[in-house]
């Protein structure tokens, strides 16, 4: 692919500062790195990814809503991770992680654990007390 050739799609990158490098041919035949805003085929792929997230997240959404389980149940499976994962990159030790998996036990917790978690799920507060509706 030529310097020029490199796609420039936006879709998920748009109105970010994230872009993909990708190497490309110059006009004096050798590689260069190149940054693109995305490409098409790249998009469709990661959305298809995102689309199984979504689906296999549903079946704890549904939970969820009938307070079975608490949001943070959702917002850990959404971001791919599992108790342990939760608990190392937050701090916050397992049993505990484990306990406020419960409804209850997370409509109990304090702001600066509910920070904590909303922090390490890159979400905010709001976003971690709720699900989102279909």
């Amino acid at each position: 692919m030529k310097v020029e050739e490199v796609p420039q799609d936006l879709k998920f990158f748009q109105g970010t500062v994230v872009s993909d490098v990708c190497y490309a041919v110059d006009a004096d035949g050798n590689y260069q790195a190149v940054l693109s805003k995305g490409w098409d085929v790249k998009a469709d792929a990661l959305q298809t990814v995102l689309d199984d997230i979504d689906e296999q997240c549903e079946p704890i959404r549904q939970q969820v809503l009938r307070h079975e389980v608490s949001p943070l149940a959702y917002h850990m499976e959404k971001n791919l991770m599992d108790i342990d994962m939760l608990a190392d990159n937050s701090g916050i030790a397992k049993r505990k992680v484990k306990k406020h998996m419960e409804y209850d036990e997370f409509m109990k917790l304090g702001a600066d654990v509910l920070q904590t978690y909303a922090e390490t799920l890159r979400i905010t507060v709001d976003e971690l007390k709720t699900v989102p509706e279909k």
